[in-house]
Formats: C-alpha cells, structure tokens, sequence
C-alpha cells in the first residue's frame, strides 16, 4: 500500500469515527490536528477547592490526573483528535439537567474510544466534560478506584478534560465552531445555547 493509500485509509476512518459520534449523540464531530490543541494550566488551576466542590473525590479528576505536564505529553504522541459537542440550551446547562447530558457526553466519547481501537487505532484515549463522581456515583460514599478496587463504570466514565487544562474555546475553534461562555451570571436570552465538549485522541 503506497502513502497516498495510507492516508486515504486513515482520512476514510476518522470520518468514520466522526459519524460514529454524530450517530451516538453529539450534535458535531470533526478530526482536529494536535498541533492545535492548547493546554492552560490556569484552567486545570480552576479544578481545584474551593472553585471545584468535586476536587479529589475521583481518579479522573485532579490530582489523581496528570494534569498538564501529562497532556502535553500526551499530545506530541497523537496526531489527531476526533472534537465533539453537545448542544445544549443555556436553562439547561444552567440546571440540575445538565448532569445526565454530561453522563450522555462521557458515554460518547468512551462509544468512540471503543470504535476507534476496532478500526486500528490502538492507543485511542478519550476525554470529557465534567466529573465521573458527581455524574455516575453520586449516590456512592466513595471513588471505588482511589480505594484499590475496580471503576464501577469502566466503559463509560473517562477523564475530565478540565483537570488536563484543555483550553475547550481554541479547541472548537480548531473544529470551526463558535463557542458561547456560559457562566452562573449568563443570561439565557441573551445566550440561548452552549455546549458540552469531549475529545478522543485517535493517532
């Protein structure tokens, strides 16, 4: 198989992945190169007390996560990223709502891990919005994993993108889309949608 071949075949298996996305529930995927995916510590900075009222209550979640250092790494290893998101209306990311469209983000990200290891890529790690404590055991006393035992949710519960410092604004602008700030204060008139952000790097 010549390189043009090759690449073809890589080209045809992301967008595969992206539909795979689309078809499981996120409202928009595309392949981003790594190349233009930005780490910020000061957000990673933001999972901690008293910002974060999650921070240290999972092992995806700082500080049990690598945190910067360890994305950046990651990064020089990966060429690609397959960007998704959820579009969600502003009254509801603001709500009690957005916790089971967080839980549904976690599932796609860890359906497309899934599909991407079949079709080739291997080493396919995915990342999402939100903590897995708050949004799969919330009812439970504890982290099973920081305690020695097993993920109660293994194929569903991934990494906060949060605690690796992803700067989720330059990383849909590097898929083409507009990003809205959604904060406590943000008026759902004047700011109708935002959205929820996973990655799954690819290869």
């Amino acid at each position: 198989m010549g390189v043009r071949e090759v690449v073809f075949n890589q080209r045809e298996r992301l967008t595969r992945l992206e539909r795979l996305a689309c078809k499981w529930g996120a409202s928009r995927a595309a392949t981003v190169a790594t190349a233009n995916i930005v780490v910020n510590d000061a957000f990673a900075e933001l999972c901690r007390l008293p910002d974060c009222t999650v921070y240290g209550l999972s092992a995806g979640c700082p500080p049990h996560v690598g945190g910067t250092f360890e994305m950046r790494k990651l990064l020089t290893q990966y060429e690609w990223a397959i960007a998704l998101k959820i579009d969600v209306p502003t009254d509801i990311l603001l709500g009690e709502e957005r916790f089971h469209l967080y839980r549904v983000l976690h599932e796609i990200v860890a359906a497309v891990e899934q599909a991407a290891v079949e079709k080739g890529f291997s080493r396919a790690r995915a990342f999402a919005g939100g903590s897995c404590k708050r949004i799969f055991c919330a009812d439970q006393p504890d982290c099973s994993v920081l305690y020695g035992g097993p993920c109660r949710h293994p194929d569903r519960a991934r990494p906060s993108m949060s605690g690796y410092g992803i700067d989720v604004s330059r990383l849909m602008n590097a898929a083409g889309w507009q990003m809205s700030w959604i904060t406590r204060n943000t008026s759902a008139e004047e700011v109708p949608m935002g959205a929820l952000v996973g990655m799954v790097l690819v290869g």
